[in-house]
């Protein structure tokens, strides 16, 4: 008789070919605009022409932000293209997205928040996960330039010094 130890989840076809099918979204700009204190992983309610083009690739997550309101959580700013293929019952590219999260996620959320100063919510990268749309949302605290100069030049070294690495 097996132990519940050795119980093991089968892996379907859908589970291990979603990972080439679907691109993982990234906000790069996001970890050059601030610095990421936390992070946190959120279900994200979209409409069915939204996940298809979702799995196209077709978001836009630079200018995005989440705020909390009435104990929710929602996506501000996230340019979702509309699906070529479907009918005038398309949805609205930039409307606002609610964020799923456990109550004492957001509750924690929002103490972090107050917590820091000139903190914010950045949505830093949407994913497929077991066939659901998944958001890694970040708290971020805005960099300065003098900051955001640092970083570019601490990248510059890095690059230099790989590149010379590599010549031997």
């Amino acid at each position: 008789m097996k132990q519940p130890s050795e119980h093991k989840k089968k892996e379907t076809k859908s589970d291990v070919d979603s990972h080439k099918l679907a691109p993982r979204i990234q906000n790069r700009r996001a970890h050059f605009d601030y610095f990421i204190l936390d992070k946190i992983e959120c279900g994200i309610a979209l409409v069915g022409s939204e996940v298809k083009s979702v799995r196209k690739g077709h978001v836009q997550l630079a200018q995005a932000f989440a705020r909390i309101r009435n104990g929710e959580v929602w996506l501000f700013g996230c340019h979702v293209d509309e699906y070529v293929e479907s009918n005038q019952f398309n949805h609205d590219p930039t409307r606002t997205r609610k964020l799923l999260l456990h109550k004492r996620e957001i509750r924690r959320l929002q103490q972090r928040l107050q917590k820091e100063q000139s903190a914010t919510l950045v949505p830093l990268e949407i994913y497929f996960k077991r066939g659901y749309v998944k958001l890694l949302l970040g708290i971020g605290k805005g960099k300065k330039a003098f900051d955001k100069r640092a970083a570019i030049k601490e990248r510059d070294d890095k690059r230099n010094m790989d590149k010379a690495l590599r010549r031997g």
